[in-house]
């Protein structure tokens, strides 16, 4: 399948702007920009307007935020250890107003996070999303009810120095940003055609 690192059609600044990055500086990050991050979130379309998501964060001078980084797989704790900010991302399986399935929940996260990334590339910060943690821990480390799911854990903070992150990951943080190209998953036909 075709990569590439160029932009194919014109898009928004901070889209081309926004990376996953690694390395974290330890400043913290301002209260007001992470009330931001979730004033974004909360603007985000969902299913029937039920905005499934829900968040937990902790700034690394909290306890919480100890709970939440004992959760991430080994390989994510090499670097998120620096992170000045993690958040927790949730759906909630059911509907309000049904009380059955939302099958849009994961669907509706997915761009509530997106809206939060967008907005943090728009402030100078950075967003790691990981789904390398342990859903077990966070759900006993955060006393999680059964009726949310966790789904993603993001490290956020401002850029760091990438010298001081593993060498292997800082061939990754040097390495183009690449995405398929448009013609991989895109058609103007059926899949029968």
């Amino acid at each position: 399948m075709q990569k590439s690192s160029e932009f194919g059609s014109c898009v928004l600044d901070v889209i081309q702007r926004r990376r996953s990055r690694r390395a974290c500086a330890v400043m913290m990050v301002e209260t007001d920009k992470i009330h931001s991050l979730f004033e974004a979130a909360r603007w985000a379309p969902s299913s029937l307007n039920e905005q499934p998501w829900f968040y937990i964060y902790a700034t690394r001078d909290q306890d919480l935020w100890n709970k939440i980084f004992e959760a991430l797989k080994e390989g994510n704790k090499l670097w998120a250890r620096n992170a000045p900010l993690l958040i927790c991302s949730f759906v909630r399986k059911n509907y309000i107003r049904f009380d059955s399935p939302n099958p849009a929940a994961r669907y509706d996260l997915g761009a509530a996070n997106a809206f939060l990334s967008l907005q943090a590339a728009h402030l100078g910060l950075n967003v790691h999303q990981m789904a390398g943690f342990d859903q077990q821990v966070i759900i006993k480390n955060l006393g999680v009810p059964d009726r949310y799911e966790p789904v993603i854990i993001m490290a956020i903070g401002y850029l760091g120095d990438v010298s001081s992150l593993p060498e292997n990951l800082q061939a990754r943080e040097y390495a183009p940003r690449e995405r398929f190209v448009e013609e991989e998953f895109v058609m103007n036909k059926s899949f029968v055609e």
